[in-house]
């Protein structure tokens, strides 16, 4: 039998999930604006501060160390 390991552990899948959440949010937000062309504080700051975040949290969710069993 072969021993394989996966590159992911579930704290490292939850943590993507969590940032998946936040770019969708973020994309959400964006289509929520109510202004002309997204040109309201929802489409030209809040929305893509949120989406930044939700990618920059998928970067620290892919680089986590996760436990060792």
């Amino acid at each position: 039998m072969s021993n394989t390991s996966f590159p992911f552990t579930k704290k490292n899948y939850r943590l993507m999930l969590i940032g998946l959440g936040l770019i969708v949010l973020g994309f959400i937000l964006i289509g929520l604006d109510g202004q002309p062309h997204g040109n309201g504080i929802l489409g030209l700051t809040i929305g893509p501060i949120v989406t930044l975040a939700g990618f920059i949290f998928e970067f620290y969710a892919i680089f986590s160390k996760g436990e060792k069993s």
